[in-house]
């Protein structure tokens, strides 16, 4: 690696085509494949492309993002899909995990973004941007890093831990890296937190236009899971539930006209809708003509099996007829256990617009599959555009994990689950009474399943609430108390052989 050479990704700039309020910013900003230290020291537009870039970068890990929060779960199963399964997703369903069976090798490729987050908040300080843009970047720099260092921690435990940037590696061996114990990962987490809310300063204003940069309102709710989690796992108890449950309700206080549940769920995910969406806190951003988003292909169904699926039990209204461009596999779905779950009952907007059941055009008109459409996006000539943003953290998070600290520290967290409630089945909704910690989170994680599905939510909603959440839930067939190393990835045998002062994950 070249001394002051920083590494950045080509047509990174054409995120930010779509973001309406860095029109201005982005006129000056001139597109580069890399930039140098130099450059960046002396060009304020240099530093700004390569701010940007990181967001660019990080769009490239959603599917990571989503797989390792959602996969593992109880939700998507074996059962009711029209093809061959994919068999990466099963896996990861079924747990079938080992040492020789490693789902994700190379820490997810997550270094490759610390590394990039690293020299941001190295080069920032030195360039000759205005000081209150300076800290404005690191804040939201510091904030994305600690998502990802998080996220890794629930991941794997001990991962090695590097905050500075790599600006020259001259032989193998200074890239090998021990794991770091978990507990100094989670203070450097807990660091980046209040150093971003340091630099955000008392401001709780969301980005205006499309919410696809992070925000003073994004790290506090960073602040509250991340308590939540380590009141849970880390020994943390009533103090950092305590935390928890402050960060969150300053950000609960603020629910208004820029900041709350939208009445129709739909509006939350709708492409046309992403403007100041009061709801959304931090997205990541899809665009005609700059990337969709891909990662659902097999949450799909091909085209032609469109023509001989139907959305009713009748021949029509065929899949084909709703959704004439759609053009992917059904690869992945509910068994009919969960599918009749989140179908009975009083009826669940936010049911009936994550999913549609296909059934066959022929009688008995057997269920055949379910078709995700919570990201169906937008149509353009003849062709489906796949262009609606990837929530990250939104209103209904802020709630639900509000609810879970008030029930954590024994308190009634009735108030936030009704507020979900209220949204999804209107007035004649039943609301929760405060009945208890397991109760109340039992009821927590329902709303868990039903508001989030494919947000890349639920394992860690199960994981974050505790152990014995997770093996009530999960098919015993596929993890329990017996195999409880699973909660933790192993490393692949490359990674092993490639660094010699890595030791596999504990349990493989």
């Amino acid at each position: 690696m070249k001394k002051n050479k920083l590494l950045f990704i080509s047509g990174l700039l054409l995120l930010m085509a779509g973001m309406a309020s860095c029109t201005k910013d982005l006129d000056a900003v001139v597109p580069q494949d890399t930039i140098s230290k130099d450059q960046a020291l002396s060009d304020p537009n240099a530093a700004r492309t390569l701010y940007h870039g990181v967001y660019g970068l990080t769009r490239s890990y959603a599917g990571t993002f989503f797989q390792l929060g959602e996969m593992r779960s109880d939700l998507w199963v074996d059962g009711l899909f029209t093809e061959s399964v994919d068999g990466g997703l099963q896996n990861l369903y079924r747990h079938n995990i080992s040492a020789l069976n490693v789902p994700f090798s190379n820490w997810g490729g997550f270094y490759n973004l610390i590394y990039n987050y690293n020299n941001v908040i190295k080069i920032i300080p030195q360039t000759t941007l205005p000081a209150a843009e300076k800290n404005r970047i690191l804040a939201e720099v510091y904030g994305l890093r600690a998502y990802v260092y998080y996220t890794m921690l629930r991941t794997w435990g001990n991962v090695p831990l590097n905050t500075e940037p790599v600006e020259a590696i001259n032989n193998a061996a200074e890239t090998y890296k021990r794991r770091t114990g978990v507990d100094t990962v989670m203070t450097q987490v807990k660091a980046d937190i209040e150093e971003s809310l340091k630099l955000f300063g008392s401001s709780n204003t969301l980005p205006t236009g499309k919410r696809v940069y992070w925000s003073r309102v994004a790290t506090q709710i960073l602040k509250g899971d991340v308590y939540l989690w380590s009141g849970t796992h880390m020994g943390g108890g009533t103090a950092d539930f305590t935390t928890a449950k402050t960060a969150l309700q300053e950000i609960r206080n603020l629910q208004g006209a820029t900041l709350d549940l939208q009445a129709n769920y739909a509006d939350v995910f709708d492409p046309t809708k992403k403007t100041n969406n009061k709801e959304i806190i931090f997205a990541i951003n899809y665009e005609l003509q700059q990337s969709q988003m891909g990662m659902f292909g097999s949450f799909l169904v091909n085209s032609i099996q469109a023509n001989t699926l139907s959305f009713a039990q009748a021949p029509t209204p065929t899949v084909s007829s709703v959704y004439p461009y759609v053009n992917g596999a059904n690869r992945v779905g509910f068994n009919q256990t969960m599918l009749t779950r989140l179908t009975s009952g009083t009826p669940d907007q936010r049911i009936n617009y994550s999913f549609k059941t296909m059934y066959s055009t022929a009688p008995p008109h057997a269920v055949r599959g379910v078709m995700l459409t919570k990201y169906i996006g937008t149509t353009a000539g003849t062709s489906q555009i796949y262009n609606n943003d990837f929530p990250i953290y939104r209103y209904a998070d802020v709630l639900l994990l509000l609810a879970e600290a008030k029930a954590k520290l024994g308190e009634d967290p009735s108030a936030e689950i009704n507020a979900v409630r209220l949204r999804a089945y209107g007035a004649g909704y039943t609301p929760h009474t405060n009945a208890g910690v397991t109760a109340n989170m039992n009821a927590i994680l329902e709303e868990y399943l039903r508001e989030f599905i494919a947000e890349g939510k639920r394992w860690w909603a199960l994981r974050r609430a505790g152990d014995t959440y997770v093996y009530a839930n999960v098919n015993p067939t596929y993890f329990s108390a017996s195999t409880a190393a699973k909660f933790l990835l192993p490393l692949s045998l490359t990674m092993l052989n490639n660094d010699p002062l890595l030791v596999q994950t504990a349990g493989y």
